[in-house]
């Protein structure tokens, strides 16, 4: 009998793979569960992820489009460099309000990195982007200084079920980027970490 056509499946696959996530954590996610979960035969599960560590993957490049959703739906990285710790401030609040289960599960695929070195460069990819883009306000290293505070803040929220506190948020950016050079101040002739010319030149 020949393959019924179903270009569908592939991602019917992960989206049923995210779910078994969410209900019983990585520790119940096999591609017997999966398979369940989609309504499709075991061999397509196996047909399109050979292994477990493949569609971990994959679920997680698709949640990690949960805060770039949020990020793309606001202009941070377009205001002025006197604004972005308060945008950032702000945008991790709606990320962090929107959906709890949804935060969760994307933090529980980001850390499963841990122990799975096939997850380490997805999760790599979102701290890059993200570093990129506010690398074009600030520099880049302050760029990675800010990804790193914004990911502790968020890991400790859903950690310790504590309240996001906004200005408390705003307040540690402002403190990173204030410590920052300002290029628009330094103007496109001045020194950089790492350019400065030899004594002398």
């Amino acid at each position: 009998m020949a393959r019924r056509y179903d270009p569908e499946r592939r991602q019917r696959i992960i989206d049923a793979a995210i779910r078994v996530v969410g209900e019983k954590g990585i520790a119940g996610l096999s591609h017997r569960s999966v398979a369940a979960e989609a309504d499709v035969p075991l061999g397509s599960t196996t047909y399109h992820f050979k292994t477990l560590d493949e569609l971990l993957v994959a679920a997680l490049r698709q949640t990690n489009e949960g805060f770039a959703k949020v990020v793309a739906g606001s202009d941070v990285f377009e205001a002025p460099r006197s604004g972005l710790a308060a945008g950032l401030a702000a945008v991790l609040g709606e990320w962090l309000a929107g959906e709890r289960t949804a935060v969760e599960l994307e933090y529980e695929l980001y850390l499963a990195a841990l122990r799975r070195p096939a997850l380490r460069p997805v999760a790599a990819e979102w701290c890059a982007g993200v570093a990129d883009e506010l690398a074009r306000r600030t520099d880049p290293v302050t760029a990675r200084a800010l990804v790193a505070l914004m990911d502790g803040i968020c890991l400790q929220a859903l950690l310790t079920d504590a309240v996001y506190e906004e200005e408390y948020a705003r307040d540690m950016l402002a403190r990173i980027i204030d410590g920052a050079p300002d290029e628009d101040a330094d103007g496109a002739g001045a020194d950089r970490p790492g350019e400065r010319g030899a004594p002398g030149t």
